[in-house]
């Protein structure tokens, strides 16, 4: 059975009595997180279909509306590629990260502050938010130095991967006054270091270090994937870090699954209560998680 989504935009076929018994039920939800902080990491095909962006947008707005405090950190990887290609560079990774030199930087920067941070402004604005754009350097965000990465299989060895950042410092205070005066950020994961240089910061890492700095009730990643699967592809719903240091161990979790996990692993040790990896694919499916009891993806608890 497929759950009635807002996205039919039409409810004629659920009855009154349905449709009061749906909002009854997101009450004690909306009650609980009153007030509290929601970091929402958005990426994949939730910010590439048109469809699913309005939905995002609506989603945001509610949020905000019934009490919340939601902040989105984007990614922006498909089109970043686009954009080099158009330039005649093609994207290169080390060990799932993008290398960048100070040409891909500067493209890095006007896709990701330029182009898609403010398409999603735009569109939390056009349904009824008040959203605001900011990169790291806006009120001193994120302070990050270069990336030192070791070679996973020899870790004498090390990569250079270009201009790609990790985070030293973050104020969140700019993000605190937003938030009391109703607005919601929008934070693109540029962070900048001690020469005013410029940093490319996996969106992951930055959304689950915000979360962990903010004491935020819920990191969610929006993601391309069901959520963390079994070896048998089922969905496993709910996870401690104990179980998930166990999947890593036996190989269930592996790729581009670690970082995501590792950051979410991070924030879930550092006082976030819940750390949500959902599937973006499905419309509304940030709400769905959030106001009710149905699992949309897989759920990572603090203990």
């Amino acid at each position: 059975m497929t759950t009635p989504t807002v996205a039919d935009h039409s409810l004629e076929h659920i009855t009154p009595r349905d449709q009061a018994e749906v909002l009854a039920q997101a009450l004690p939800y909306i009650r609980r997180f009153h007030g509290k902080t929601l970091v929402i990491k958005y990426g994949g095909n939730a910010m590439t279909d048109p469809a699913l962006q309005q939905d995002f947008a609506e989603d945001i707005v509610l949020l905000k509306l019934v009490g919340m405090n939601p902040i989105v950190v984007h990614g922006g990887g498909p089109q970043i590629d686009a954009a080099l290609n158009k330039i005649g560079k093609k994207g290169r990774f080390v060990q799932g990260m993008r290398v960048t030199d100070d040409e891909t930087m500067d493209v890095v920067e006007w896709v990701l502050a330029g182009e898609v941070q403010q398409d999603i402004v735009g569109l939390i604005n056009a349904a009824g938010g008040k959203a605001v754009g900011l990169t790291g350097r806006d009120g001193g965000l994120i302070r990050a130095r270069k990336l030192k990465l070791l070679d996973k299989d020899d870790p004498s060895k090390q990569h250079d991967v270009g201009a790609v950042g990790e985070i030293t410092a973050i104020d969140p205070s700019i993000l605190r006054v937003l938030q009391d005066d109703q607005f919601i950020p929008v934070v693109s994961p540029i962070g900048f270091g001690e020469h005013n240089e410029s940093y490319n910061i996996n969106a992951d890492l930055v959304a689950a270090k915000l979360a962990e700095v903010l004491k935020a009730e819920k990191l969610m990643l929006l993601t391309n994937i069901r959520g963390v699967l079994d070896k048998q592809g089922k969905l496993l719903t709910e996870l401690t870090p104990r179980q998930i240091d166990d999947l890593v161990a036996d190989g269930t979790i592996s790729g581009g699954m670690l970082p995501k996990i590792a950051g979410a692993l991070d924030a879930a040790k550092s006082g976030v209560h819940a750390v949500h990896i959902v599937d973006g694919r499905v419309p509304h499916a940030m709400l769905l998680e959030i106001l009710t009891d149905q699992a949309y993806g897989t759920m990572i608890r603090s203990h």
